[in-house]
């Protein structure tokens, strides 16, 4: 029976899950998810706290953050895999506080996590895991620049340094500042006129 199924897998497609593709995968959605909730409620805070131009900041990365778990989704469930339910847990600070955790989650998921997961899905020729875990890795990079500019402009007291507003590419997540948007996204070459202004 076994040398059977052998036989079988020799002259059919019999390929294996990508295991660790699917494990990143959940991963990122339980992270992409919670850093989207987060950031929301970092720009509640904000704005009590009268930064309202760092609060459109958190309300642009929270969209972008919450099409990253879409997309990881989409992956996950194309190779047959369902996400299990989870709640999302943060923790709600100062404005500047938040600002601080928010680089130091964008610069983990740039630096480390995702470049793990990019290697594991390219070693399981998850050509699709890639795709999605590297749009995510470009936008993380912007996202922490963003974040370092506006806690220098915390720091002195000064937001008018600082966008008044954001274009979030609804296929990618790509996050552009208002006055600094490309005609078509850079990672994914979607017409700006899709783009959704924050």
């Amino acid at each position: 029976m076994l040398a059977l199924g052998a036989m079988v897998c020799m002259f059919a497609s019999c390929t294996q899950k990508p295991e660790k593709t699917i494990a990143n995968l959940k991963e990122g959605i339980k992270g992409e998810t919670t850093a989207s909730a987060k950031y929301a409620a970092f720009a509640q805070k904000a704005r009590e706290e009268g930064n309202d131009t760092i609060a459109v900041l958190f309300d642009a990365a929270s969209k972008a953050e919450a099409i990253h778990a879409a997309n990881h989704t989409k992956v996950l469930e194309k190779l047959g895999e369902k996400m299990e339910d989870f709640t999302p847990e943060f923790e709600v600070k100062t404005t500047a506080e938040n600002l601080q955790a928010a680089i130091e989650g964008e610069s983990y998921e740039e630096t480390t996590m995702y470049p793990n997961f990019i290697k594991d899905a390219e070693a399981e020729q998850a050509s699709d895991a890639v795709k999605s875990f590297t749009w995510a890795t470009d936008t993380e990079k912007k996202h922490e620049a963003f974040y370092k500019n506006a806690i220098a402009a915390l720091q002195i007291g000064n937001e008018s340094t600082l966008p008044i507003g954001y274009e979030v590419c609804p296929v990618c997540g790509n996050t552009y500042e208002q006055g600094n948007v490309d005609e078509k996204c850079a990672f994914c070459a979607t017409p700006r006129d899709k783009f959704e202004k924050i």
